[in-house]
């Protein structure tokens, strides 16, 4: 494949990570009895959905494998919505970051389900076979 690094070309990858790293950036702010707990979690889930993106653009040769990896990043979207939900009612997220990264989140969670819904639009073109004789 020559398109190794594609992944990043994606809209909802860009999103993701984007995101991802708002987050880093908000939690170092989190008190330090959290870092091991929400703080922890919530960089992880947030991690993982970018790095489920990736592994699912590698395996869209295999359609299934592909909305499988989809399905986990979609769900490592919705940990990280919880996790928002704790952060911001924990009282460690203001009420109008929260709102922002959670809408970020719900617009990611949208593209990967429709990526999922329509999964041959980012399958791998195959090479032609030779006419049979």
């Amino acid at each position: 494949m020559s398109d190794n690094l594609g992944y990043k070309n994606l809209i909802v990858y860009k999103k993701s990570y984007a995101a991802a790293m708002e987050i880093f950036k908000e939690t170092k702010s989190f008190p330090k009895e959290e870092i091991y707990s929400l703080t922890d979690q919530i960089r992880r889930s947030s991690r993982s959905v970018c790095a489920n993106i990736s592994e699912a653009y590698r395996k869209r040769l295999y359609p299934k494998h592909f909305v499988s990896k989809l399905s986990d990043s979609d769900g490592e979207c919705a940990e990280t919505m919880v996790h928002l939900d704790f952060a911001k009612d924990c009282g460690y997220l203001n009420e109008e970051k929260h709102k922002l990264i959670t809408e970020e989140y719900l617009q990611i969670g949208k593209m990967l389900g429709s990526m999922m819904s329509s999964p041959e639009k980012f399958s791998v073109n195959k090479l032609p076979t030779a006419p049979a004789n």
